[in-house]
């Protein structure tokens, strides 16, 4: 079978990015009897994964998305005679001369409470054209249970239509014991003796309620005689000093601003933290969250959608809109040993569940069954 994938968000920094850099790799990896061929928009990742004797890499021009996905790639399925096409984002060409397989990254622009973190036009235009992506898809693959449930509830699919596939953190999330490692990466990004680690972003400091996570350390932070530092990863990130007005004093002197933490030194970062502090409002599929417990981080995250699907019992969940609850929690976990231990040992336990061995086995199965006459 002749395989496209469409990839022109690989290079995104978030987690659509890390999904669709490892799924490609790990379908590679096991994939010996088919022939790939990746559609590249940006003619520089020509040559990403030559290594592998069935990839064809193709680079194919157009700068505006929508020409791109709707008349340029199904120019390209048409040329390179493909016979299944798979974007690892949630869009399709409806044109598309072939069976087609998309990845849903959520419904949060079909439910109001979700869809307001969302620019108004982007959720008029998901509520217009994906119900038209999902009739084109020969099948359609989600990061969890939630957004199944969702789709199903809310656009009335059948039972087949839609398939959870879990995935996870690269193989290289482990716990790092090398020291020289850790204090390589820790002088990199200037990083204290003990800290909080969270991760936002620029674009999204709402949704993962970037404001909440400073009110509640203030609060820890204020009940502590020598209380860990909280680190905010994420590109231009610093910025935020000024945005929430933290004083250069007192506690805002303790809250400090790496910039973006590289994929590949994430590990080291997660292994140093004495604890992850993710109480996102909205996420389908965390990727964070299975990313520190495959590094034995204790977590503190959030009761809603994904956070607690994902974190099960390996995490302590609380609500994500009171502030007082989670100041509590932070000081509770981080002033027991015996609570971090165990949250640590669960969460090595549980990042088992989110194997990109069984990612990739069961996306390779799904195209199979969708290719089938």
């Amino acid at each position: 079978m002749r395989i496209g994938i469409m990839l022109r968000d690989i290079d995104e920094k978030g987690g659509i990015g890390v999904y669709t850099r490892n799924i490609v790799e790990e379908l590679l990896r096991i994939d010996c009897k088919n022939q790939s061929i990746l559609f590249y928009q940006n003619q520089a990742n020509l040559g990403s994964y030559a290594r592998y004797e069935n990839v064809i890499e193709k680079y194919i021009p157009g700068k505006n998305k929508a020409y791109w996905d709707q008349i340029a790639i199904p120019l390209a399925c048409k040329k390179q005679k493909i016979e299944l096409l798979f974007h690892p984002k949630f869009t399709l060409p409806l044109l598309a001369p072939c069976k087609t397989v998309m990845t849903v990254h959520g419904a949060d622009w079909f439910i109001p409470e979700q869809a307001q973190y969302y620019p108004p036009l982007d959720v008029r235009y998901v509520r217009l054209m994906m119900p038209l992506y999902i009739k084109k898809a020969s099948a359609v693959i989600s990061v969890s249970q939630e957004t199944t449930y969702n789709y199903r509830r809310i656009l009335k699919l059948s039972p087949g239509k839609m398939t959870t596939i879990y995935f996870g953190p690269a193989r290289y999330f482990k716990p790092v014991r090398d020291q020289a490692v850790l204090q390589k990466v820790r002088n990199r990004y200037n990083l204290p003796d003990k800290f909080i680690l969270t991760l936002t972003k620029r674009q999204g400091n709402e949704r993962k309620n970037l404001g909440m996570i400073l009110r509640a350390y203030t609060r820890y932070h204020n009940s502590e005689q020598t209380p860990h530092k909280l680190i905010i990863g994420g590109k231009d990130c610093h910025l935020f000093r000024d945005e929430y007005s933290l004083p250069l004093d007192g506690y805002g002197r303790d809250i400090l601003f790496p910039g973006w933490i590289e994929q590949t030194d994430l590990p080291a970062v997660m292994s140093m933290a004495s604890l992850f502090f993710y109480p996102s409002n909205l996420e389908a599929f965390p990727i964070p969250i299975t990313e520190a417990m495959a590094c034995g981080t204790p977590i503190l995250t959030s009761t809603v959608n994904g956070l607690k699907e994902i974190a099960g019992d390996a995490a302590i969940c609380v609500d994500p809109t009171d502030t007082e609850a989670n100041a509590t929690a932070l000081a509770q976990i981080l002033n027991n040993p015996d609570i971090r231990a165990r949250l640590s040992r669960q969460g090595l336990e549980r990042a088992s569940y989110f194997s990109w061995d069984t990612c990739a086995l069961n996306t390779l199965a799904l195209f199979e069954k969708a290719a089938a006459p």
